[in-house]
């Protein structure tokens, strides 16, 4: 009797051990090995993100081509009579005695034009691209092209308001009349294009720092 009294407590004790081992605990679902839930995950949020900077990209450069195109057009029809035309009046051309030369509203009329041609190639390109799926070049050319055209264009429309603007400033303390307001026009939309195309600029480069190229 004591003997299968024993046998029985050991029995007991092996069960009871048996139970309290801890159960294997499951592997999480949000790990991101290949092939999971979670790798995937983060492939759409990529491809989410990617397609928000384009479409943000396509927004402001089409943005900088109607403030272009505003800022050519009043440039161009700025001729309201003798000596108040942007191209016969003798102040609009000075000497800037630093690295640049000549500086005057025809430098600011040329980078308006630049600036409608290269925005208005770049937004036919994205909405080209957005329609059909398809890339017109390589997408390592693509954004080689987007940063550098972007604050190549930033760069002229900058220096040509610069240049524009303390020539405006001392005309309008001679006389104001509708050459210096629409002058002070153009500058305005031509500066606001600059704010367009500089952060342009930035959504190019985080695009070209976080390409992949295998």
């Amino acid at each position: 009797m004591e003997d299968q009294k024993e046998k029985m407590s050991v029995s007991n004790d092996s069960d009871v051990k048996v139970d309290l081992q801890p159960v294997p605990s499951e592997p999480s679902g949000d790990t991101h090995a290949p092939g999971t839930g979670g790798g995937a995950t983060w492939v759409i949020r990529r491809w989410k993100r990617k397609d928000m900077l384009k479409r943000g990209s396509l927004v402001l450069r089409g943005i900088a081509l109607f403030l272009s195109l505003i800022s050519f057009i009043l440039v161009a029809s700025n001729k309201h009579g003798y000596l108040k035309e942007f191209d016969q009046y003798q102040e609009y051309s000075v000497v800037v005695e630093v690295e640049l030369e000549i500086l005057d509203y025809r430098y600011m009329l040329a980078v308006a034009i630049l600036s409608c041609l290269y925005t208005g190639v770049q937004v036919f390109r994205q909405v080209h691209e957005l329609s059909t799926g398809k890339n017109l070049l390589q997408p390592t050319t693509t954004g080689l092209i987007d940063f550098v055209g972007d604050q190549v264009a930033a760069y002229l429309l900058i220096s040509s308001t610069s240049s524009a603007i303390p020539i405006t400033d001392r005309m309008r303390e001679v006389t104001d009349n509708i050459f210096t307001d629409s002058s002070a026009a153009a500058i305005a939309f031509s500066f606001l294009a600059f704010c367009c195309l500089a952060l342009s600029a930035v959504i190019s480069g985080y695009k070209l720092s976080t390409q992949t190229y295998i």
